[in-house]
């Protein structure tokens, strides 16, 4: 999948996940309330792809990682979604379930 349409898949797939409109979620992230079901529509269409910026405040209302929205692979985008809420202590213990080093 192209970098356009992983992100437009996954910020779909979460927005709906929420069950709220392309507006509401637009204007959550900051974006004028006048255009932002059509910015969330291009982004979702794959037309146009959001700045860094404004990725992670769309992340952050959808209550995902960042990192989710850009990830090809959809089991390692459905453990980031998994993993991303859990607190700072419960994801480094899992890391150290996990044999990693929890730095």
């Amino acid at each position: 999948m192209e970098g356009k349409a992983i992100i437009a898949v996954r910020l779909r797939a979460a927005r709906e996940a929420l069950g709220i409109s392309q507006k509401q979620l637009g204007i959550r992230a900051g974006i004028d309330e006048f255009t932002a079901s059509a910015r969330i529509n291009q982004y979702e269409r794959g037309k146009h792809l959001p700045d860094l910026l404004t990725a992670q405040r769309l992340a952050h209302e959808l209550g995902v990682p960042v990192s989710f929205l850009f990830e090809p692979d959809d089991d390692l985008a459905t453990l980031l979604r998994l993993v991303g809420p859990l607190s700072k202590d419960r994801l480094r213990a899992l890391i150290t379930t996990l044999g990693g080093n929890a730095g």
